[in-house]
């Protein structure tokens, strides 16, 4: 997350990954320290925030490298090429399917009161909750198997993004000390974790308590998974009453590139890059571009063509960057907001 750290480190993980590979790793860190000596350091620092010694006992107890960890942070993909952007359709059409779109209207029927509820109390939209819990682990089906303490030890002590992982394990210690084992503490290697796939930070900020239990389980609890989702969108922004974006009419001869932005995002520039300048839909309509769900003629959209002119496009409000809060791609924000318009379709 842009604003925490990007989940999808989360969703590279994804998250049919389990934990399996050699209990001792054939790799050194960038520094040369030993691991057992860095594991030492990590558990004073954690010390040093309140952590107890019996917790670090626990979540650190027989600790070792994990070399399929580093291969699969080693590996996570570059930015893109020159060469482009693969199309949009292809991705949709795989992302949202009939299993997919059908599992979340099962979900969304299945707790229809209590997502009603959590919407009315933040604004977020019950669809887009059920459709992050359908991307993230297809409805808590696939939440990834690895030791999460080992994890993040093991990618703090690697060394390539240190100070993020070291305070990610940290953070970690901060949750078992809420009553999880370290047998329920597993999920993605880069250590996010539960339905909503939460690293530890995100989880001690925003983790929630939806059926007044006392405890904000995201790994079983679907009350607490969707008042979670909900707490990060309403933090991260998100307006209510305002769709993620609509359909909208291009005409044929329109000239996108007249109308690209120009301001530089300082984080996911090659995300935002493809996006038009912000205009109002009334100043959109002036030039020719027809949204295909009504809208407010004073909101904020931006025009958005994919796959290039004769192709489907739409006008992305402000929440549409909050989708890109929690992953940093078009890829995944534009199908998120397609489920959750075919879920309650």
């Amino acid at each position: 997350m842009l604003r925490f750290i990007p989940f999808r480190l989360a969703a590279l993980a994804l998250l049919s990954l389990t934990a399996t590979g050699p209990a001792h790793a054939q790799v050194e860190a960038r520094d040369g320290i030993a691991f057992d000596a860095y594991i030492e350091l990590l558990k004073a620092r954690a010390r040093a925030e309140g952590v107890q010694e019996s917790t670090l006992e626990r979540m650190s107890a027989g600790l070792t490298p994990n070399a399929r960890v580093i291969r699969l942070d080693q590996g996570q993909p570059g930015k893109p090429t020159k060469r482009g952007y693969p199309d949009l359709a292809p991705y949709i059409a795989t992302h949202v399917n009939s299993t997919r779109v059908s599992g979340g209207r099962s979900v969304y029927r299945a707790n229809r009161t209590r997502l009603a509820r959590i919407e009315q109390e933040t604004g977020v939209p019950a669809s887009i909750i059920v459709a992050i819990f359908g991307h993230e682990t297809s409805y808590g089906r696939i939440k990834g198997g690895f030791d999460l303490s080992r994890s993040l030890a093991t990618l703090a002590w690697e060394g390539r993004r240190r100070e993020l992982f070291a305070g990610e394990w940290v953070a970690l210690m901060k949750v078992a000390e809420r009553g999880f084992s370290r047998g329920e503490l597993v999920g993605s290697y880069a250590g996010a974790f539960g339905n909503p796939q939460f690293l530890p930070s995100v989880y001690l900020r925003l983790a929630t308590d939806g059926d007044g239990d006392g405890r904000a389980n995201i790994f079983t609890n679907r009350a607490d998974t969707f008042a979670s989702i909900a707490a990060y969108f309403k933090d991260a922004g998100w307006r209510s009453g305002q769709p993620w974006g609509v359909r909208a009419n291009v005409p044929a001869d329109f000239d996108v590139d007249a109308h690209k932005t120009k301001l530089s995002a300082r984080v996911c520039p090659r995300v935002h890059e493809r996006h038009s300048q912000w205009k109002t839909v009334r100043e959109w309509r002036a030039l020719g571009v027809e949204p295909r769900r009504t809208l407010a003629d004073d909101t904020l959209v931006s025009l958005f063509q994919p796959d290039g002119p004769g192709k489907p496009a739409w006008l992305l409000t402000g929440n549409y960057r909050v989708i890109l809060e929690y992953n940093c791609s078009n890829y995944y924000a534009m199908s998120v907001g397609l489920l959750a318009d075919e879920i309650v379709n």
